[in-house]
């Protein structure tokens, strides 16, 4: 990297770009490498496409909410839907995406989501404000964490676990398809 002048510059660029919209590589290393890897192999590094997704939190009249998501991507050239519950919208989309997923790919069976921060940007208001999301996850010897950012929570909870899917079958020596 030390070498290519013009690759620095396009990588520091790139950061500067997106932390004008909210980004912050100091505390996502494995987002930072990502964006990195791109700029060196000159693609983003695919293992799966977003079709679309969604998360549903239902309130029920005892108290107590169902999280539900439902997830359609594409691996290795399948459609995949997939639909999971969890204790709250984001674990659901986590559990989702992994029901989905593994059966492609069962190094992911090892990822486990330790920590996840959410941080309302200054500069804008109430609940229009800009949102960045922090995701720690762990394959069981190794941590890393992961960045997204939206103006909700959920579509920037679903960038960070995209990335950190991504990140965790790029330890495990996994190829990308996509």
């Amino acid at each position: 990297l030390g070498g290519d002048r013009a690759l620095v510059g396009r990588v520091v660029e790139r950061v500067k770009e997106r932390e004008l919209k909210g980004y912050s590589y100091e505390a996502a290393d494995a987002s930072f490498e990502l964006l990195l890897r791109e700029e060196v192999e000159g693609r983003p590094r695919r293992y799966f496409r977003t079709e679309s997704w969604r998360a549903i939190t239902e309130d029920r009249p005892d108290g107590t909410h169902a999280n539900e998501a439902t997830v359609k991507l594409w691996a290795k050239g399948e459609r995949i839907v997939s639909t999971a519950e969890g204790n709250g919208p984001v674990n659901a989309l986590d559990m989702a995406m992994r029901v989905g997923l593994e059966r492609f790919y069962p190094e992911l069976s090892k990822l486990e989501l330790v920590d996840y921060k959410v941080r309302i940007l200054e500069g804008t208001h109430g609940t229009s404000s800009t949102t960045r999301v922090l995701i720690s996850t762990s394959d069981g010897t190794g941590e890393w964490s992961t960045v997204g950012v939206a103006e909700n929570v959920i579509a920037a909870s679903w960038q960070a676990l995209e990335d950190a899917y991504t990140y965790g079958l790029l330890r495990a020596g996994v190829e990308p398809t996509e």
